[in-house]
């Protein structure tokens, strides 16, 4: 044994060719993944020492023990690393810099057997030596960028001068995950094989680097020198790639363009020069708000995930499921049902219904097709697993109906009576309902402990929440098996607890309410949607009405005023009861705040309506002049607020789960964190003081908690650590 730790071993090997050759592997003790956390890190660093010291090698394999290679650095450090300041991460980057090139510079060659998911910190590992091999099933790739940052251990630097520039960038700047032929295609590896020759395929490299077939000291000089661009070349690679990755990356996402930047000005240095580079653009990322607020919601989702994974380990299988009503919105949950492996009955009470469901499921499925995920074949034998009915003779063996009928609470019960007298006496019952409340729903049930709520966001197959909603006589088992199947269905399941609107759509009324304030004090509602666009938000709120149809608006803060009469009660008309009274529903009737053509591609186009701003006059009470930072204050204090409540209520967990609700329910902006986050940013004082001043002028829909005021005075947060 050359070098023994926690997470790395080096052991020397005889080859067939009488090499004396050592495998460096990296297993984590005590974890499922190989991650590079700062002392796995320094392990690596002993270890490349012991090889240093070692005589007589001729060769070294880096492999895992895991099913995975490395999955990248750890993350859960990031925050606290961030926070030691720039000249710290500088420092840091070039310390594992020299780790790196240490194992590039070996006297003998080197080979990775990559024989799992290799990304990030992982894919840069790598990248140092001369050769890599890897298995079939694998994939690399470096998606950095995805959490506001660029690759800080040579990925900048390597990856260029072993695929080129085009591809480099294309990798890096996209964050792309690359299957091993696609990486084959481009060099990023040598050879692929099958999962169980990977180690022979490592040594029979290393054979052939000895015996000189292949040269390995020209790869290395490849990887240590300049690019081989002349500048024409340079800017033909660079500059269009900038241009038209800003475009996709939008102005809120800097690290893709910085990348490009890394990768242009290191292209005509040698190694060492191009790293320094790199290490200094790494650490003025990671101190921006961006960085910090991905990390946050990757480290949100790992809190997500891990609950619902709690839950499906509780749960009793789901095998077979149903769902009662087969409109766009059934036929949306049997696609998604069926397209990962569930299968699913679908039954309405007529036969235009079960067909309009078939079409929307036949749609989507064809559209996977077209982008060639899916053969006309696999197609076929996917739509095999929705079976569309007019009766309950197959709900004998159902493990979870959804019930997704109108939202009628008259329906729904009528419904959901009926449909408990046809199953077994274990199958769990649920309601997509977006707002009515699952204790009601669950009063004439004979097994209210089986049921609960299911709600899914449209369009089914894009939205990747579920809010699984707990009654109070709702079982851990019921919610277990709906966290499963929402799971299974490749859905992000959140937990929460009942109340009018559930956790989204209470805390996304008040926004509406803001909206409404806006426009009934003279603010032009086009210009309150180009400013919170511009904010972040995929659509501005009157977008978003029409979008979600002004009568469901209409229907469900009808709900939220009966529920919270305090602050979401109005006297008078606002603009979106107008526009519902004058039979203008949005995107259901091409006209409501906008009116709509259809474009090139048969997709609805928003114009402006005059006729839109003739009904708005009805509503404005006097005419004020406001700033954007007005105006994001008035739309966004109400629902940051409310999100607020609804963790002081109980009605989510965490501040985690609340955030990562938002953000996968109506879109909250990423790069903001979510509507916590943006409050901790904001700082809690300043929150309250801003709110406290519009809830004098608006009243009780801007006024802060008692809670949030004390958190102000403590100068407490909701998440822990510091906002960058």
């Amino acid at each position: 044994m050359i070098y023994q730790g926690n997470a790395i071993t080096v052991e020397r090997r005889d080859t067939q060719g009488g090499n004396d050759i050592a495998k460096l592997t990296f297993d984590l003790k005590d974890e499922s993944v190989n991650k590079l956390s700062s002392a796995v890190v320094a392990e690596l660093g002993e270890a490349v020492k012991a090889l240093q010291a070692e005589s007589g090698l001729q060769g070294l394999i880096i492999s895992s023990g895991k099913d995975a290679f490395i999955v990248g650095a750890d993350i859960t450090e990031f925050h606290s690393l961030f926070d030691k300041g720039e000249e710290y991460l500088v420092e840091m980057n070039l310390k594992v810099h020299d780790i790196f090139n240490a194992i590039e510079d070996l006297p003998f060659p080197t080979v990775t057997a990559i024989n799992g998911l290799a990304l990030g910190g992982g894919c840069e590992v790598l990248l140092t030596t001369d050769f890599r091999v890897m298995s079939e099933k694998a994939k690399i790739g470096l998606p950095e960028t995805k959490l506001g940052i660029l690759p800080g251990w040579g990925g900048c630097v390597r990856l260029p001068r072993l695929i080129g520039a085009d591809n480099a960038v294309e990798w890096i700047a996209g964050g792309t995950e690359n299957r091993a032929n696609a990486a084959l295609k481009v060099g990023a590896v040598d050879a692929v094989v099958s999962h169980e020759h990977l180690e022979e395929a490592a040594l029979d490299m290393l054979d052939r680097a000895n015996a000189g077939e292949l040269d390995y000291q020209a790869r290395r000089e490849e990887k240590k020198t300049p690019l081989k661009l002349n500048a024409i070349e340079q800017m033909m690679a660079f500059e269009t790639a900038k241009g038209f990755v800003a475009g996709k990356a939008g102005p809120h996402y800097p690290a893709p363009v910085e990348a490009i930047k890394v990768i242009q000005k290191g292209a005509g240095e040698t190694r060492d020069r191009a790293q320094a580079i790199e290490a200094k653009a790494f650490a003025k990322l990671a101190l921006s708000s961006v960085a910090f607020n991905l990390v946050g919601l990757f480290l949100n989702d790992q809190v997500v995930k891990k609950k619902g994974s709690k839950y499906e380990k509780q749960s009793q299988p789901v095998k077979q499921t149903a769902v009662l009503g087969a409109g766009i919105m059934g036929g949306g949950i049997a696609y998604q049902s069926a397209s990962k492996g569930t299968p699913i009955v679908m039954k309405d009470i007529n036969d235009e219904a079960i067909e309009l469901g078939l079409k929307e499921a036949r749609k989507l499925f064809a559209k996977q097709v077209e982008r060639k995920k899916l053969t006309t074949e696999q197609m076929a034998e996917k739509l095999t697993n929705i079976r569309p009915t007019l009766s309950y003779g197959d709900f004998g063996n159902v493990d979870l109906v959804v019930e997704a009928v109108v939202e009628n609470p008259k329906v729904k019960d009528a419904v959901l009576t009926e449909v408990e007298g046809m199953v077994s006496e274990n199958t769990i019952l649920t309601s997509n309902t977006s707002t009515i409340s699952i204790n009601r729903l669950a009063k004439n049930l004979k097994r209210p402990e089986n049921f609960c709520g299911m709600h899914f966001f449209n369009p089914v197959h894009r939205m990747p929440l579920v809010e699984v909603i707990r009654g109070e006589k709702t079982s851990d088992a019921a919610v277990a098996a709906t966290v499963a199947y929402a799971r299974a269905m490749g859905k992000t399941p959140i937990v929460v607890n009942d109340c009018p609107g559930f956790l989204v759509n209470r805390v996304l009324f008040p926004y509406f309410g803001g909206f409404s304030f806006l426009v009934e004090q003279g603010a032009d509602f086009q210009r309150v949607d180009k400013v919170m666009e511009k904010f972040g938000w995929p659509m501005g709120p009157a977008y978003l009405l029409d979008v979600v149809g002004l009568d469901t608006a209409v229907h469900a803060n009808e709900v939220m005023a009966e529920g919270f009469p305090d602050r979401m009660a109005r006297d008078g008309k606002t603009a979106i009861q107008v526009m519902y009274d004058n039979k203008r529903l949005g995107q259901k009737n091409d006209k409501g705040f906008y009116a709509y053509e259809e474009d090139k591609k048969g997709k609805p186009k928003k114009v402006t309506d005059e006729q839109a701003y003739a009904l708005v006059k009805d509503v404005v009470k006097e005419q004020k002049e406001f700033s954007d930072e007005d105006i994001i204050a008035r739309m966004m204090v109400p629902l940051c607020l409310e999100t607020v409540r609804c963790l002081e209520d109980g009605i989510v967990e965490t501040p985690a789960e609340a955030d990562m609700a938002l953000i996968y329910g109506i879109g909250f902006p990423p790069f903001r964190g979510g509507a916590l986050r943006y409050i901790d940013a904001m700082g809690v004082a300043e929150f309250v003081k801003l709110a406290e001043n519009l809830a004098n002028e608006l009243g009780p829909l801007y006024a802060p908690t008692e809670k949030l005021r004390q958190m102000a005075q403590n100068n407490e947060q909701f998440y822990s650590g510091t906002q960058a």
